[in-house]
Formats: structure tokens, sequence, C-alpha cells
């Protein structure tokens, strides 16, 4: 019987929604819900695949307007029955923090249903420079692409570019150029915010500024990113492109450092490192860099010990400047500074175009739907040897062989993290960056979440203050730990901009059990 009202509540939801009473600042006519089988089966998973909640509805706006509408209608004191409203992307969130049980979830892909790149243009301006107004739904490659055609592109990108606009600026955008850059946060002008009350607000570092910390890396919990402004500059050409290899982890860690000081030169552009803990994940490799020769070595080597290091080390050039040195050069001179393994180093010259956009579509994969338990976690760069000997070194080499796996470590400059943003990094300069991007089939599926379990264990066993990054915690108290200080700065803004804790339940932060 329970369960028969509660699919009822699910069925009757947007029509109660609908008919609620609507006071005088909402438009006439009825919210473009739905929540047909088909509808709420997208709104209910996403790429991590493993949480599934049902909302009772699913919003398909046709304009901003349609989400200020459905955040007005959900405040109203006669309605009770609105639990929460997700804003998903692309949904690659890996643990249903864009659902919302029982809620709306806004599909804001519909925002771009003409796909004609309208919203997303490109405006040069006395003071500003060029920069780019691009809708929150907007995917990175789609601006890679409407940015390059004018020679001009962001400075700062996340590995995979089949992501939304607004979902990184929610959490903070980063890969092998923030050390230089910064995260996608902190390269960011202006926005256009729904906040939880339903008030449409442009803000900036001189505008609204407590709404725009407040969002950039606020995890939705205050606003729906329906546009942002991003800095424009000259796009390189071309990228000379490597990967070193390491069997020492000190060297491994130590030439990344020197990699992202300010002191070295010439200096890299981009630095990412990799762990292999088989063979076949340098399988990823070969297509790019690697032949079956190389292959069989870097097997041979993996039979000595349980598991090898990498570094990806990029320098852009543009072709069409003679005058500037030699980027064979100067790229050469760059590697002999490092002490990788002499005969593993692989290398390639390609467009800047095809450098950020290696990795494919992975929405595009066939069936069966894998699983993605990620564990992606910044640690300080003091308890790194710490880190790889309890974690790396000893347990990675454990999981069974995957090559569908990806696992990064790399360094980054916390001064290039604005500390008014709710993002959480270690208080260290410098930090690292890990990705357990595992991949798994049901039958492993349990062991790679007691795996990451156990990780976060030893971490707080061994006292390595680590920081989760798409952070998913149980309780309050491990949300107050997380956020250490800014608890206090989350829960002003959350009173102010979303009072009825109505955004981004599935996040768990506000609505924890």
């Amino acid at each position: 019987m329970a369960i028969q009202l509660r699919l009822l509540h699910y069925t009757l939801f947007p029509f109660l929604l609908i008919a609620a009473s609507v006071n005088a600042n909402q438009r006439p006519g009825s919210l473009p819900l739905r929540n047909d089988s088909a509808a709420v089966r997208f709104a209910s998973t996403d790429f991590g695949n493993l949480v599934h909640e049902i909302p009772s509805s699913v919003l398909f706006p046709t304009s901003v307007d349609d989400i200020v509408d459905l955040i007005k209608l959900s405040n109203h004191k006669d309605d009770h029955l609105l639990r929460g409203i997700a804003a998903r992307g692309h949904g690659h969130s890996v643990r249903g923090q864009a659902m919302a049980r029982g809620g709306v979830v806004v599909n804001m892909a519909s925002l771009n249903s003409s796909g004609n790149g309208a919203r997303i243009q490109v405006f040069r301006d006395k003071k500003l420079g060029f920069y780019t107004d691009v809708g929150g739904e907007q995917l990175w490659i789609d601006v890679l692409r409407a940015t390059l055609r004018q020679g001009l592109a962001p400075e700062s990108w996340t590995d995979y570019l089949y992501i939304t606009v607004g979902g990184t600026l929610s959490n903070a955008g980063v890969n092998g150029q923030t050390f230089l850059h910064g995260p996608q946060i902190s390269n960011v002008l202006e926005l256009d915010v729904i906040t939880g009350k339903g008030k449409l607000m442009t803000c900036s570092k001189h505008k609204n500024p407590d709404l725009f910390f407040g969002v950039l890396g606020g995890l939705g919990q205050f606003g729906i990113i329906t546009r942002a402004r991003i800095p424009l500059a000259k796009a390189p050409t071309r990228v000379k492109w490597a990967f070193v290899v390491y069997s020492n982890f000190s060297e491994f860690s130590r030439d990344q450092e020197k990699l992202i000081a300010s002191t070295m030169a010439p200096a890299p552009d981009y630095v990412e490192g990799h762990l292999v803990t088989n063979e076949n994940i340098t399988l990823q490799w070969r297509s790019q860099f690697s032949s079956p020769s190389n292959q069989s070595a870097i097997a041979d080597l993996l039979k000595k010990q349980r598991i090898l290091y990498a570094i990806e080390v990029v320098k852009f050039y543009h072709n069409n400047t003679p005058a500037s040195p030699p980027i064979d050069k100067e790229f050469e001179r760059l590697l002999k500074q490092l002490s990788f393994i002499p005969s593993f180093v692989f290398s390639r010259d390609v467009s800047y175009f095809d450098f950020l956009t290696r990795l494919p579509n992975l929405d595009n994969l066939p069936a069966p739907i894998p699983f993605h338990p990620w564990l992606n976690l910044f640690i300080p760069k003091s308890r790194i040897s710490d880190f790889n000997a309890a974690v790396l070194a000893g347990m990675l080499p454990t999981l069974p062989p995957n090559p569908s796996a990806f696992y990064l470590l790399y360094p980054t400059n916390r001064n290039k993290w604005d500390d008014r943003m709710l993002a959480v990094t270690p208080d260290e300069q410098v930090f690292y960056v890990l990705g357990l991007l595992h991949t798994s089939t049901t039958s492993d599926n349990a062991e790679i979440l007691k795996f990451n379990d156990e990780v976060m264990r030893i971490c707080r066993k061994k006292g390595i203050q680590v920081k989760q990054y798409f952070p998913h915690y149980e309780s309050k108290k491990e949300w107050i730990n997380h956020f250490g200080p800014k608890w206090t700065i989350m829960k002003h803004k959350k009173a102010i901009f979303d009072p009825k804790r109505i955004l981004s339940p599935g996040q768990g932060i506000f609505n924890h059990v």
C-alpha cells in the first residue's frame, strides 16, 4: 500500500505543482514538466551508475524563465510537496549529486534544444579583452569549437570536454594546466545565477560577490548557473606532447614538482602524472604513442615491480611564429631536465584541438552501461610519499587488471585558487590531485567501493588530511569536517540564497539523513 501511495504521489506531483496558486510575479500557463517513464529514467541515473533516485518529474525548460518559475513556485508557502530541485547538465556526477528523489530534475540541455550555438557568443571589450558568454548547459567541447573558429580559447580546461560549463564551475574544473592557470572556477568574469529563492541575479567579483564566490565551487547549493562569462586568449595551434616513464616514486614526484615550479625554464604548459599497475593500462597510449615493442618492454618492467609512474609533459606553440625559439630544441631541453628512464619516452606533435579532444565522448559507449566508482582526492604534498607507500604502491596493484581504468596523480599550486570560493583544498602551497578513475561491472563493483573506503580509512588512520573532489559523505559531521572553516560560510550563504534548502538535494550537504 505504501509503495502504491508513493507511486501515486510521483504520478500526480507535476499536476499538483502546476495547479498550486501562482503569485503575481509568475508567468501564466503550465511549466514544461514531464513524468513519463523515459524522462524519469533519464533523470534517475548518472555517469557513476551507482545511485538511482526517482524524481517526481523532470523540467525541460525552453527558457531560463521556466527555471525561475519552477523555483518560485517551490518557495510558495502553500506548496509542501517539492522535495528539492537538481540541475542536471550532462549527468557526469558519480554518486547521484545531480538527482532529486521525489523532487524535480531540471534538464539543462533542454535550453540548447535549437543546437545552433546561439548560447555561445564571443565578444571583445576594451577593458576585458576577448571573452565568451556561454550558457551553463553548454558542453566544453562546443565552447572549444566556437572559440577556436576565431583563433581564441579559454586557458583552463578539464581533460574531458563532454561535460557542461555549469557543472564544472559548480565543482572546480581541474587538469594538467591547473598549476599554471588555476582551476576553471578561477577563470570566470561573471555569472548569471538563479538562486534558491527563484531570483535571477548577475554576479561577479564586484557585483553580488557573496553569490559569485559561493556559486563557484559551491556544489550547486546556492544557485543554478545559466550563463558564464569566460576570458579568452589567443589559442595555440600545435602541441609537443610526451609521456616519460619512471620506476622510482621519489624521482617521479620530484620531477613533477620541478615542472610546476615558476623557476622552470623552458616551462611546460601542461603536466599530468599517471599510475601504471598493469600493461593493459598502457593500451590507452598505444594508438597515440607506443608500438607493440614499447608495450612489451613496459610489461617486462612491470614484472619486476608492481607499479610504474609516468608524466605527461606538454608544450604549446604557434607554428606561424618563426621568430620564436625552435620548438623541437626547446622541448628537448625541457625533457633533459627530468630523471625518467631514458628508453621510455614517447612523444608526438599534434594540433591543439586534437590534444584537448583526445578523450572521446564516453556517453557513446555501447551497452551494457558500466559503473564508475571513482575516487578523487586532493592530497597535501607533505604526505604524498606516505600516501604512495600505503595506497598506491601498497594497495593499487592488488586490484584486478582493468584495461578501462585510468589513474592520475599530479601536483598543482594552491596560489592559483581563490580562497573566497568554497572549493576545498589542503592547506599547503602544493597539493596533489589524485583520480582513481575505475570502471567496473556488477561483479567487481562492490570490491572497488570497498577499496575506496579502505583508502579513506587508511588516510584517517595515518592522519593524511586529504580532501575529496566530487565529495560524497553520509553525515553532517563528515560535511562539517570536509569544509572545515568554510562550513560557517556555507551555512550563512545557504540561509541567504536558498533558505528552504531546495537546491541540489543529491549532494546531501543540507539534506543529510
